[in-house]
């Protein structure tokens, strides 16, 4: 026969031996053995030194002291309920919280798209997100602060304090006015635009996606410094330069203006990774994100390669 353990068990014992006038009445209630019963209320009785029950020729009565804990073994019992039920509900997620991150461009269409199918999945869930730099991103997972985020180009040492999960591999394409002479190609190496004027979101070019093909020895002539998206899409359409953009930010573009792939070969396609915490136990949500977000990736942007 089971046994519960710990004092929540106990009470709820007490509370059936209570409400059934005997020992034998609450074993059969509770699926237990007399004697286990009786054990657990003398274990009890041991713990709290009274007498709970006066045994009688015919069960048992609550004495004085076992009157006296009626209502807090109720009260007790309605909390252990109360969080069993909450525990429950955590895990078939027909309720609880769970946190996200991201940086701005996955919120084009990689994480809206994954909100809407985790709502439909678990409408319950209520998610509370918020929208940051890849470091302080990570920064917030590693001290579980956020259940997951959706993070781009970890820095080296992130898989330390994170477990990274590849969603996908993002290609990186340049915006252009609509009449450039290189709007309709299927793609365009960086060398052809070596005399453009460029939009960049700092003044040092080391500092955006510029950066890989900086190291390469390539030098853009940065014109106008530009940090939100929408503001460079306003300077290219007016002709006033040439900027890059990620390709989970394509289905944004206005459309007087022109975007062409950029070689892999000049800018390689940035990573995409879910951020979890290391070593922590996140809520049985954050799984279910997860599998939203890859199949929300797989659809709009190929695959990220296993690593």
């Amino acid at each position: 026969m089971p046994e519960h353990h710990g004092s929540h068990g106990l009470y709820e014992v007490f509370l059936s031996v209570a409400e059934a006038g005997s020992f034998t009445a609450a074993a059969d209630a509770l699926g237990y053995t007399q004697s286990a019963v009786s054990r657990r209320v003398q274990v009890l009785e041991g713990e709290l030194g009274s007498a709970l029950f006066d045994r009688l020729p015919r069960g048992v009565a609550l004495s004085p002291a076992g009157r006296a804990l009626l209502p807090h073994a109720r009260a007790i019992a309605e909390r252990d309920a109360a969080a069993r039920a909450e525990l429950d509900a955590l895990r078939r997620m027909d309720g609880g919280r769970l946190r996200t991150g991201s940086f701005a461009t996955a919120d084009a269409a990689l994480v809206p798209g994954a909100l809407a199918v985790f709502r439909e999945r678990h409408p319950r869930v209520h998610v509370a997100r918020c929208e940051g730099f890849t470091p302080d991103l990570l920064a917030q997972a590693a001290a579980g602060e956020i259940d997951i985020a959706v993070v781009s180009s970890p820095p080296e040492g992130a898989a330390e304090r994170c477990e990274l999960h590849p969603l996908l591999e993002e290609p990186v394409h340049v915006a252009l006015p609509r009449g450039h002479r290189l709007a309709g190609r299927g793609s365009v190496r960086l060398a052809e635009l070596a005399g453009e004027d460029w939009i960049a979101g700092a003044e040092r070019p080391e500092a955006t996606l510029l950066a890989p093909a900086v190291r390469e020895g390539f030098r853009p002539r940065v014109a106008h410094v530009v940090r939100e998206w929408i503001g460079k899409q306003g300077f290219v359409a007016a002709g006033l330069g040439v900027t890059l953009l990620p390709a989970l930010a394509a289905a944004s573009v206005r459309p007087d203006i022109a975007v062409v792939r950029v070689d892999g070969a000049d800018l390689p396609p940035r990573p995409v990774f879910a951020a979890v915490p290391a070593g922590r136990s996140g809520p049985p949500a954050a799984a279910a994100f997860l599998e939203a977000l890859r199949g929300t990736a797989a659809r709009i942007v190929r695959p990220a390669p296993p690593r």
